[in-house]
């Protein structure tokens, strides 16, 4: 596999990984800064079924009002990553675009002096998401090919192919894109200690970990001694799978609500 393709693939990947979870860091802006407990994965396992639903608002960040930001950490990731995208469908653009004006396949430039707002934010007014997609076709040299007229003449393609120096700085960039994106939701790879909970079975520490591409687990630090009926993994320690989690938060939270009840008492 040539250096080409493999930073085609992970280019397409960064993207994706973007627009699978911009939804959520639109709700992590209006929300305040998460417990590293219940893992963000939950939320919607969680979520009673009448509550709110994920709705993702493709409206720019650039161009909303934000009066109140909860999570300004959220906000400036969001901020940053339409920058990266936006700032490198421009290049990208510049580039290889011959799209005639009218296409629908063209990436409009801003045009500052343009009066409206939207008209003068040119394809970014489209958000995040359009401008995702329309990278990934130029990674993938979609529209290069010449297009057949109604008359059977042949025309120039839309979009000239991606020359390599291009292909890397999309690579380069849309990762840049996905790993802040993934820090800021807690969603990269990380080992942390879940903090002011216990084991309900043994009171040893419990510790949360996550990474991109798999589903979150914990891990109890007594042992095989630890009580909890969940697997034992190589390291000898309880752990708790995606499908043990459920159960997890809900002994926690008969384990706080019996601690309460003592206090009270």
């Amino acid at each position: 596999m040539t250096s080409d393709t493999v930073a085609r693939h992970e280019t397409v990947d960064a993207l994706r990984t973007v627009r699978e979870l911009w939804g959520e860091l639109l709700l992590a802006i209006e929300t305040p800064p998460a417990d590293v407990w219940p893992p963000r994965q939950l939320a919607h396992t969680l979520r009673a079924a009448d509550d709110e639903q994920l709705v993702v608002d493709r409206a720019p960040l650039v161009l909303r009002e934000h009066p109140a930001p909860l999570n300004m950490t959220a906000l400036d990731t969001g901020l940053a990553t339409e920058r990266l995208l936006f700032d490198l469908a421009d290049t990208l653009a510049a580039a290889v675009q011959r799209a005639e004006t009218g296409d629908p396949r063209r990436w409009e430039f801003q045009q500052p002096g343009a009066a409206d707002l939207r008209r003068a934010a040119g394809s970014r007014a489209h958000g995040l998401h359009f401008a995702s997609v329309w990278i990934e076709g130029r990674v993938l040299d979609e529209d290069t090919t010449p297009e057949r007229q109604l008359d059977g003449a042949l025309s120039a393609p839309p979009f000239e192919s991606l020359p390599p120096h291009l292909l890397h700085e999309a690579r380069r960039t849309a990762r840049i894109a996905e790993g802040r994106l993934l820090r800021t939701l807690g969603l990269d790879a990380r080992s942390t200690l879940v903090p002011g909970r216990a084991c309900p079975w043994c009171d040893g520490d419990l510790e949360l970990h996550a990474a991109p591409d798999t589903a979150p687990s914990v891990t109890c630090s007594t042992g095989p001694e630890c009580t909890a009926p969940v697997p034992i993994n190589e390291q000898g320690r309880r752990v708790w799978g995606w499908g043990d989690l459920v159960a997890l938060v809900a002994a926690l939270a008969e384990a706080e609500a019996t601690r309460a009840a003592e206090r009270a008492a």
